[in-house]
């Protein structure tokens, strides 16, 4: 695959150092591990190996990958894998696509304390719809849960939300059936925004209690308790947003959205546009307009884009990708087995999408031969084979 003419990479190195001096106390440590890794990556620094065309002596050079989960580079053979393994686990019945959405001013102190509130959008939006699912009233079943933390907007501003993929139904309680939704229907956005609102908030103040939140700047008088309940007082009679999409449609469908959304990170390197002296130019999508209108241009400063970039880092040790209800790891594989039962569907016996190792070991630029690896060098050493052209290094993956 060619390498994007600009890349997030290019920007932190040109003035990443510049940054992280006028910043000088005030960036964490784990930003810092982010911007030194994305500035590596596939470079000498990482070392790598040097490649030879069996047939006609084609050689190339690949640099390592950084394999930082925050890199633009790095998320495509791990996305890729991540898919084959999601792949054999797809149920033969429509699939749906609910977002929980934090409110402004939640994300204002979740942008405070990360750990902690990051956390709570996960489990209260999943036990939301765990609740409602379960409820005879609405589905009467079990289902099933894969979710996904994004904590940005087209424009990299904070926007804490979470992508929830759902199979339309579940498992009876007495696990006999396969409870199906009404075609083209969940769950009520109502209802999941009501109670989703009322468990946060709930949680929230507990986090509150046990003295788990911190507060600085223009919120620090929140560390108060009737202060943190005169901020949420209003927020509990705001509509909270569920946003629920149509149906995918099938199997394919909900692979080609996870492959989007699965790995991403805040700015993919496609969407950059231009790198000078009036800032960053970078493609967004401005969601407030319909259709072609909203796919727009934003030119930022440089300070204030690697600024933005860098408040999406999370919180180490925090997973981004959480699974629930029959998807919880643990009774997972004994739960697909079951609906497939249920459903009276065989395991499909599809080849998976691609492998880390497919992107691995290419087939030759020139002749299509097979590349073996003739020298593997050191971080920061200088390879003894050079490529046969100095256009002919190719970008790929090494982890």
């Amino acid at each position: 695959m060619s390498r994007p003419a600009l890349e997030v990479a290019d920007i932190f190195r040109g003035h990443g150092p510049a940054w992280r001096q006028a910043h000088a106390g005030h960036v964490s440590l784990d930003q810092l591990k982010v911007m030194s890794a994305i500035e590596s990556c596939r470079t000498a620094a990482l070392g790598g190996h040097v490649a030879r065309c069996e047939d006609c002596a084609h050689t190339t050079i690949a640099y390592n990958s950084c394999r930082n989960r925050h890199c633009p580079k790095c998320q495509g053979a791990a996305a890729r894998q991540w898919l084959a393994d999601r792949e054999a686990d797809l149920l033969p019945v429509p699939y749906y696509h609910v977002v929980f959405t934090l409110p402004a001013a939640i994300a204002d102190v979740a942008y405070q304390n990360k750990a902690v509130l990051y956390d709570l959008l996960f489990k209260v939006s999943a036990e939301t719809m765990l609740t409602i699912a379960a409820d005879p009233k609405h589905l009467g079943a079990r289902i099933g849960i894969t979710s996904v933390l994004h904590t940005w907007g087209s424009a990299m501003t904070h926007h804490p939300h979470v992508h929830m993929i759902v199979p339309g139904g579940g498992i009876s309680p007495d696990g006999q059936r396969w409870v199906s939704c009404r075609p083209g229907f969940f769950l009520s956005v109502r209802v999941l925004s009501r109670l989703f609102r009322r468990l946060f908030l709930e949680k929230l103040v507990v986090a509150h209690q046990a003295g788990r939140l911190s507060f600085f700047g223009d919120h620090v008088q929140l560390a108060d308790a009737q202060s943190f309940a005169a901020f949420l007082a209003p927020l509990r009679k705001l509509a909270w947003v569920v946003y629920a999409k149509r149906p995918f449609g099938g199997p394919e469908a909900v692979l080609a959205y996870l492959s989007r959304y699965a790995h991403r990170v805040a700015i993919a390197n496609s969407r950059l546009i231009a790198f000078d002296q009036q800032g960053v130019t970078f493609k967004w999508k401005d969601y407030r307009v319909e259709r072609s209108d909203r796919y727009k241009r934003m030119t930022l400063a440089t300070f204030e884009f690697i600024r933005r970039f860098l408040i999406h880092v999370l919180p180490k040790g925090l997973h981004r990708i959480r699974h629930y209800g029959l998807f919880a790891k643990n009774a997972c594989a004994d739960n697909i087995v079951r609906a497939r039962e249920l459903l009276a569907a065989s395991k499909p016996d599809a080849e998976p999408i691609s492998t880390a190792a497919d992107s691995t070991k290419p087939n030759c630029p020139c002749c299509g031969g097979r590349m073996i690896i003739i020298e593997v060098f050191e971080r920061g050493a200088t390879p003894r084979h050079q490529p046969t052209a100095p256009t002919s290094r190719i970008r790929i993956d090494t982890s």
